[in-house]
């Protein structure tokens, strides 16, 4: 079973919106077992909506748009449907009620244009917008879909999800599949490769192996195909297994899920506190500790010591140090880790100190090099990373090696082992 996907928009092809709707059907077909074929953007033109939709039908069974379905004039999907399947426009009561009351309860007052949003095909069965006024549509004809959502993608996600799928399901004999997750750490993706060839090669042809890299964090996602979920589980899962095992000290976690969070959530459930003292990275390894709910148990605070002279007003760094060893030393994230602790009167203090660039490299600290601590008082770990890419993706890429740190602080201190491979 394969679709395509197509997006109405000018605000696509110039670049002011940026399109997260196909990125977010794309995984979501694929729970399904649906390929998604290709992907086309699209100006709110007539004659280009009528071409892209009948393109596509030659090719596959199942077409999903978004956008163009607003109240002002370069909205023009629906008609242009209405114009391929050749019928008119009827007017949905039940629409109409749910806008009437989305205006009495905003206190505005409902303009005709806003009326003809519930004006649909008359060809289509209307899918209804629980989040939003402009309601989708359900085209079949001949064995094959067209479904049309708005390109808002909160209201997009929210017809999908409701009314899209159980239509899916029952209009197409899709296959079972089963998708699982595991997350990476500190390990380049060509090595990676080469550590799992001989399990990758040893896989049937209904289960592949996808990597799914990204700022020093792999994503190995093992998909399995077949007709009994049941089956495909208990097989999928000793493969799963033997990736998981061979992936040793990178291995975070046994599911999808953003490093920090993971490791935040470790932290509350194990009452374990943690402070930060951020140099280069400004606050950012902080904030991706304190954006998860529930944090205030366990984080007690940070110091953004980017200046030298906080380093030794607020966390006692000795000038000494900085003058012999330098801001950027294994000597200053040490020191900088273990002081925070003891400020703050954490279990765990991390640090973070480097050349975030564009400037500021030499011959021996080039741009890019960061020294990373982990302290829990008897021992800190600290680690020296060259994060390659511009300023802001040395900010991403850092988060995710404090991660790792972390990950293999936790590993040699405490009992920090996905449940499924412990003996």
């Amino acid at each position: 079973m394969k679709a395509e996907i197509i997006t109405i928009g000018d605000e696509l092809l110039i670049g002011q919106t940026i399109d997260t709707n196909s990125a977010w059907l794309g995984a979501e077909l694929s729970k399904m077992g649906i390929e998604l074929n290709r992907k086309t953007a699209i100006k709110d033109g007539k004659q280009d909506i009528l071409d892209a939709v009948s393109e596509s039908l030659g090719r596959v069974d199942l077409v999903i748009i978004t956008g163009g379905l607003g109240p002002t004039k370069d909205d023009i999907t629906k008609n242009t449907l209405a114009e391929f399947y050749s019928c008119g426009m009827r007017r949905d009561d039940e629409v109409l009620a749910h806008l009437a009351k989305l205006f009495a309860d905003r206190g505005r007052e409902m303009l005709d244009s806003n009326k003809e949003q519930a004006d649909v095909p008359e060809l289509c069965h209307t899918l209804f917008n629980n989040h939003g006024t402009a309601p989708g549509m359900w085209f079949e004809k001949n064995g094959q879909v067209v479904i049309s959502m708005p390109g808002v993608p909160s209201e997009m996600k929210g017809i999908f999800t409701e009314m899209c799928i159980p239509k899916l399901s029952d209009a197409f004999q899709l296959p079972t599949i089963v998708h699982e997750t595991m997350v990476v750490l500190g390990i380049p993706e060509s090595l990676l490769s080469r550590k799992l060839e001989s399990i990758e090669l040893s896989l049937p042809e209904h289960i592949k192996l996808a990597y799914l890299p990204a700022y020093n964090v792999i994503r190995l996602r093992l998909s399995g195909y077949g007709k009994s979920e049941a089956n495909i589980k208990s097989e999928i899962q000793k493969y799963y297994s033997l990736i998981a095992k061979a992936c040793g000290e990178h291995l975070l976690a046994l599911e999808d899920t953003q490093p920090m969070k993971f490791l935040s959530n470790w932290f509350i459930d194990h009452k374990v506190s943690i402070a930060a003292a951020e140099s280069c990275t400004g606050g950012l390894i902080g904030q991706s500790i304190v954006k998860n709910p529930g944090v205030s148990s366990i984080y007690n605070g940070s110091i953004n010591a980017y200046a030298n002279d906080i380093k030794v007003k607020e966390l006692s760094v000795s000038q000494d140090l900085l003058n012999k060893e330098g801001a950027v030393s294994e000597a200053c994230a040490k020191a900088m880790a273990q002081a925070v602790r003891i400020k703050f009167g954490t279990e765990l203090g991390i640090s973070s100190t480097g050349i975030a660039g564009p400037d500021g490299g030499t011959e021996t600290k080039k741009v890019g090099t960061i020294y990373l601590a982990v302290s829990n008082g008897k021992e800190t770990m600290v680690k020296k990373f060259h994060l390659f890419g511009n300023r802001e993706r040395f900010m991403d890429r850092s988060v995710n090696a404090m991660a790792f740190m972390i990950n293999l602080f936790l590993r040699k201190h405490y009992q920090f082992e996905p449940l499924e491979l412990q003996d």
